[in-house]
């Protein structure tokens, strides 16, 4: 079954008593049952709901995966995966990672004896130079949120497979369409559903799909001890929604190559950042591992001054200065005082974080009305 097939059927089936083609949205928080143990399979909604059920079911499909968890957010995921671990165990992940992944690795794990190691990713070696005896998990951004670097999820499944390290994947910039890390060697793939799977901007949720038995059995039981969990009408918002994903990546895509394009010439932009240039470092892995670049594409301002880049966002009419991304509106946001502010000012621009970077979430709109908005706000 190919990828639109699968994103509009896998895992959901017409309801039993009535005949309708949409999964019900089961809003209950407990079910009947005709004796003791004697139960139709659900218990309880924290534990198992069916609305939760078909769509954890479709997003595992659309990620080549065995089984999938849907939780309250993309952090209570991956909060749910650091949980796998034990004290003194160590992680190695990207010097360019999500702000608020920084956050729960550095302000709540770490205090648990939990140790983690930033590196260069787009370097093999860097991983493999930080590999001990206690390395557990390797955790992978790709492309990496803001700087778009691209990440060799295959040849980090090499380094893992040999250190007996978990390898996770954040797959939310490139979405099942584009990218498939179980395919690539990758143990478990993690979604901040929030964005483009959801794709309209009205639900916050987080998933994890995984192919392997016991990683999957650890994950449901956390899932279920630690009761983050998803609520019955997200997941039919949800459901909704990854209905049309492939339709809305190939737009995403379509736009952001004609807006990266358009920055890449103007006069007042240093630099852009887009895995569709020639020039990109790891193009050729980006070629190789995904279907398309996306509609995430972030760049500085010449001189590098902040109030620049605060003028320059605050000047957008079609795009709306805005956390999250993903969405079928076009967003734009300024990384260093938004999503990656928790990150100390140090750390982030050693990473390219500078003050004048811009991240846009390139929109479904037509593209020519959003080139004229920058055209607007930069002039």
């Amino acid at each position: 079954m190919k990828f639109g097939t699968k994103a509009i059927h896998a895992g959901v089936h017409p309801d039993e008593s009535t005949g309708a083609i949409m999964t019900p949205i089961y809003q209950t928080s407990t079910y009947v049952q005709d004796g003791v143990g004697n139960h139709k399979g659900y218990e309880y909604s924290r534990t198992q709901n069916p609305t939760r059920h078909a769509l954890e079911k479709n997003i595992a499909a659309i990620e080549n995966g065995k089984y999938g968890a849907c939780f309250a957010s993309g952090l209570a995921a991956i909060d749910c995966i650091i949980k796998i671990l034990n004290p003194g165990d160590e992680v190695i992940s990207t010097n360019d990672l999500y702000g608020g992944s920084y956050r729960i690795f550095k302000t709540i794990f770490e205090k648990y004896g939990i140790v983690f190691h930033f590196v260069d990713m787009q370097k093999v070696s860097s991983v493999e130079a930080a590999v001990t005896k206690n390395t557990k998990l390797i955790w992978v951004e790709t492309p990496t949120n803001p700087m778009m670097n691209i990440v060799d999820i295959a040849a980090m499944s090499t380094v893992a497979k040999r250190s007996g390290a978990i390898l996770a994947v954040d797959n939310t910039f490139a979405t099942p369409f584009l990218q498939n890390p179980l395919d690539l060697g990758a143990d478990i793939v993690m979604h901040s559903v929030t964005k483009y799977l959801g794709g309209h901007s009205d639900v916050v949720m987080g998933a994890l799909v995984t192919s392997n038995d016991e990683l999957a059995k650890e994950i449901y039981r956390i899932q279920n001890s630690s009761g983050a969990v998803t609520a019955p009408m997200d997941s039919f918002l949800v459901l909704r929604g990854i209905k049309t994903l492939h339709l809305r990546v190939q737009r995403h895509c379509e736009n952001g190559e004609k807006i990266a394009h358009f920055l890449e010439n103007h006069p007042k932009i240093e630099n852009v950042y887009w895995p569709g240039f020639e020039t990109h470092p790891n193009h050729e892995v980006a070629k190789k591992q995904m279907r398309g670049f996306g509609g995430m594409i972030s760049f500085t301002l010449k001189g590098n001054q902040l109030q620049d880049a605060l003028d320059t966002v605050k000047k957008m009419k079609i795009f709306a200065l805005a956390e999250s991304l993903g969405g079928v509106e076009s967003l734009i946001g300024h990384p260093a005082t938004m999503t990656h502010a928790s990150i100390p000012k140090d750390v982030r621009e050693k990473s390219g974080v500078v003050d004048s970077l811009i991240r846009l979430s390139v929109g479904i709109e037509d593209a020519d009305d959003l080139i004229d908005d920058l055209k607007n706000a930069l002039s």
